[in-house]
C-alpha cells in the first residue's frame, strides 16, 4: 500500500522506511530535515520512496490521497529537546499530529499509527499498564500525552487510529543519535573508558532497540484489533546504574561510571503485555544493541557529529533563525 510517514528521514523514522520498501510498500516521507536529508539519501532513487520537504503545521491535504495508513512521527523529539520552547513543541507535538489525524480521516485513510512515547508516566511505582495514572513532568510527556487523546477521539468504523507508547530507544540507525541512554553510553565507554550515568541511576526505564520500533509499527500498521487503543512498546525495564553496567559488559570492561547531573525525577517500569497479546513482541536486547554501537563506533560507521546530539542541534538551528541566517536542507548552516 501507500504509506505517508511524517518524520521519516529521523532516528527510527529512517529505519522504518527501509523496511517499508524492503516489504514492497510506497512510501512518502514528509520531513522539515532539520538533521539533513543524509539519512535516507542512499535510498532517494527507488522509485517507491519520495521525499517531501514540508512542516506537518502546514501539511497539505494531497499529500494523503490513496494512503493506506500514516505513521506520524514527525515531533519535537525527547524530553529535554521539549524544554527548549515549550509553545512550539506543543505545536507540533500536539496540535499537528491532530490535524494530521483529522485530515487522514478525511482522505479516507484507513490506519493511523501516532508514535507517543512511556515519558507519559513521569514518575511511579510498580510495573505500569496502559490504563495506570500518567503523571507527564515535561512538554513533551504533556505534548504526547495530549495528542494521543485528540487523535483516538476520531476513530472510527472507517477510520482506526492507536497510539504507540515507545520506550527509550537504542541502536544504530543512518540518522544516529548519542543523546539516548544505551548509545551515550556505549559512546563514552569507547571514548572515554568511562560510562556517563545521571545520578543517581536509580531511576528506571523501560528500553527498545530502533530495529523493534520499525518492526511496531509494521506490525500494527495492519493488525486487526486495535484501534482507539493505547500500546506501551518495548523490551525490558532497566535501572539506569544496572543499564550501566550492562553496557560495560558489552564492550567487555568493568563499569567505571562518569556520573553526572542531578537526580532525575522521571522513573517508570511499564509492562508490554498488551502489545505482545496483539502479536508484537520485541527481540533485539540491550547488550546486542550497545555491541553494535560500540562496532559502528570502532569502524567509523558512526560518529559522534554535532547532529547526532539532539538537544545540542536543535539549539543551533534556533540560534541560526534568531540570527536570520539560512539552515540548508542537509542542516549546513549558510
Amino acid at each position: 500500500m501507500k504509506v505517508l510517514v511524517t518524520g521519516g528521514a529521523g532516528y527510527a523514522g529512517s529505519v522504518l522506511v527501509r523496511r517499508l520498501l524492503r516489504a514492497g510498500h510506497r512510501v512518502v516521507v514528509a520531513d522539515r530535515f532539520f538533521f539533513g536529508d543524509a539519512p535516507l539519501r542512499s535510498i532517494s532513487k527507488n522509485p517507491r520512496l519520495r521525499l517531501v520537504r514540508a512542516d506537518t503545521r502546514r501539511l497539505e491535504a494531497g499529500i494523503m490521497r490513496g494512503a493506506g495508513a500514516v505513521i506520524d512521527m514527525a515531533a519535537i523529539s525527547n524530553d529535554p529537546s521539549g524544554e527548549l520552547d515549550p509553545a512550539k513543541t506543543d505545536q507540533i507535538n500536539r496540535r499537528a499530529r491532530a490535524r494530521t489525524a483529522r485530515l487522514a480521516k478525511e482522505a479516507g485513510v484507513k490506519r493511523y499509527l501516532l508514535a507517543s512515547s512511556c515519558s507519559v508516566y513521569g514518575s511511579a511505582s510498580g510495573l505500569l499498564g496502559e490504563g495506570a495514572p500518567t503523571a507527564p513532568q515535561t512538554a513533551y510527556a504533556r505534548a504526547n500525552l495530549a495528542a494521543e487523546a485528540a487523535v483516538l477521539r476520531l476513530c472510527s468504523e472507517r477510520f482506526q487510529a492507536a497510539s504507540l507508547r515507545f520506550a527509550t530507544a537504542f541502536g544504530l540507525s543512518a540518522r544516529m543519535r548519542f543523546d539516548l541512554a544505551v548509545n551515550a553510553m556505549a559512546l563514552g565507554v569507547w571514548r572515554d573508558g568511562r560510562v556517563p550515568v545521571m545520578r543517581s541511576g536509580g531511576q528506571w526505564r523501560p528500553l527498545i532497540h530502533v530495529q523493534d520500533m520499525a518492526r511496531a509499527y509494521e506490525h500494527f500498521m495492519s493488525a486487526p484489533d486495535v484501534s482507539g487503543r493505547v500500546f506501551n512498546v518495548g523490551h525490558s525495564n532497566w535501572r539506569v546504574r544496572d543499564l550501566a553496567r550492562e553496557v560495560a559488559r558489552a564492550a567487555g570492561e568493568r563499569l567505571r561510571a562518569d556520573w553526572y547531573g542531578s537526580d532525575d525525577r522521571r522513573s517508570y517500569r511499564v509492562s508490554f503485555a498488551a502489545a505482545r497479546s496483539a502479536g508484537f513482541e520485541a527481540r533485539s536486547t540491550v547488550r546486542e544493541g550497545a555491541r553494535e554501537v560500540l562496532g559502528a563506533l570502532e569502524s567509523g560507521r558512526a560518529a559522534p557529529l554535532p547532529r547526532t546530539m539532539t538537544v545540542e542541534w536543535y539549539s543551533r538551528l534556533m540560534e541560526a533563525q534568531h540570527l536570520h541566517k539560512t539552515v540548508s536542507l542537509d542542516g549546513r548552516m549558510l
